[in-house]
């Protein structure tokens, strides 16, 4: 699971695919209020705890077991869960194809990480191959960032040369915009965005630069609401720090931190059905 801070309260950003969390039926939003590990000899509440002491906590060997003291939004009865720990590796993309015909290209990115471009450009060369192409779905739920950059290149497939994508603004006022460098390959193409809460940084750096630019519907959940910029820095004897240098607003000014992008389309994740009602509604507006 990628964890944080919600106000000053533990939270899961978003449980990673396929994971052991994800499998357990860990949401994003969830608020972490306690950590049980009886091998690592841990029984906590998390009040005022830090978040590398949190991480440090629910780390551990695979096939180990972490127990996780959870409180989901609109509840008040505290639940456990049992977690399985595993060695995790993610990919950045899936692509697959589904409705009519296989008509519509959906695309979920799991991250923006260094490898993430690369991924792209495979599976725009695969889109690029599909004949009478519908439109293009990019699902971004669960998908808590990474590369600022990464969100930039892949927001620069959609939208035209020269256009804003993101703007940086650091304490002193002083702007810095990015821009659309590389060709638009899929900007034809109509498009629809899937978002929810652990939907996070990169991810609605991309989903707001598409809406201000082209008015790209987003679809699902108020996402995460991270609009702050890091650069880790190293630290004598092997540690490091993640200092917070600017804030990233979207083209149009707006900045989400704390607020999130809330979406065209408002629509729950319904977990007592198989269905899943977000992209079904992305189908339909394509």
């Amino acid at each position: 699971i990628q964890i944080g801070f919600r106000s000053t309260q533990l939270a899961v950003i978003a449980p990673l695919p396929s994971s052991p969390a994800e499998t357990a039926g860990i949401k994003a939003g969830d608020y972490i209020v306690g950590i049980k590990d009886e091998v690592k000899g841990i029984d906590k509440g998390t009040a005022g705890i830090s978040l590398p002491q949190a991480v440090e906590d629910i780390r551990g060997p695979a096939g180990s077991t972490v127990t996780l003291a959870l409180l989901r939004d609109g509840s008040e009865e505290i639940f456990l869960v049992d977690v399985m720990r595993a060695s995790i590796d993610v990919p950045s993309i899936a692509l697959s194809f589904v409705g009519p015909d296989e008509s519509i290209a959906h695309v979920k990115l799991f991250k923006f990480g260094a490898e993430t471009v690369n991924e792209w450009d495979e599976a725009v060369l695969d889109i690029q191959k599909k004949s009478s192409l519908q439109g293009i779905i990019i699902d971004l739920r669960n998908n808590t960032g990474g590369y600022l950059q990464a969100s930039v290149d892949i927001a620069s497939d959609f939208i035209s040369t020269g256009k804003v994508i993101v703007i940086e603004e650091r304490g002193s006022g002083e702007r810095t915009e990015f821009l659309a460098e590389r060709p638009a390959r899929l900007a034809k193409l109509p498009v629809i965005i899937l978002v929810n809460q652990g939907s996070a940084s990169a991810s609605e750096i991309l989903a707001g630069a598409l809406r201000d630019q082209n008015k790209t519907q987003l679809v699902g959940e108020v996402t995460f609401g991270k609009g702050t910029i890091q650069e880790p820095r190293a630290v004598e004897g092997g540690s490091g720090l993640h200092i917070t240098t600017a804030r990233w607003l979207t083209p149009n000014g707006t900045w989400v931190n704390g607020e999130g992008l809330t979406p065209d389309n408002l629509i729950e994740d319904n977990p007592d059905t198989t269905e899943d009602e977000q992209l079904e509604k992305a189908l339909l507006l394509l």
